[in-house]
């Protein structure tokens, strides 16, 4: 993906978050190559969980948000859209605050069936999320 189209991809990624979950959560959009794309939140108190932590369901929203988005920004819209079926969450490691970044890459790009992983880390690159995603392809009218 040549630098014209990362930016744009992302500047279009951003703006669709509106009013939507990702952008009452904050998710903001910040890499993207053919293969991944990157994305932070902020671990404040409207993310906690009533401990003080990052609700794990706040994980889960980021890690499907990136997977359906990569899947998503891989297709011709106008022919088949990603239908999400599967996501498995692993909390690996309480946050409190700061901000959290989440990475989706492909595990599998094929015709009818994409499966990513995502995962989240913390500002010193501590594992905090891993998290698998599988989107059916679905071609359109068929949803």
């Amino acid at each position: 993906m040549d630098e014209a189209k990362k930016i744009e991809t992302l500047e279009r990624l951003n703006k669709a978050s509106k009013n939507t979950l990702g952008e009452t959560l904050d998710i903001v959009y910040t890499d993207v190559s053919d293969n991944h794309l990157t994305a932070t939140m902020p671990v404040t108190p409207k993310v906690h969980q009533p401990y003080g932590i990052m609700h794990g369901g706040a994980s889960c929203v980021l890690a499907e948000t990136l997977g359906s988005c990569l899947s998503l920004i891989n297709l011709d819209l106008s022919k088949s859209v990603p239908v999400g079926t599967n996501i498995n969450s692993n909390h690996l490691r309480a946050i409190r605050e700061g901000i959290v970044t989440g990475t989706a890459t492909f595990i599998r790009k094929g015709n009818t069936m994409h499966v990513s992983q995502i995962e989240i880390r913390d500002e010193k690159g501590n594992l905090i999320n891993h998290t698998t995603m599988t989107n059916n392809i679905v071609p359109v009218g068929k949803v």
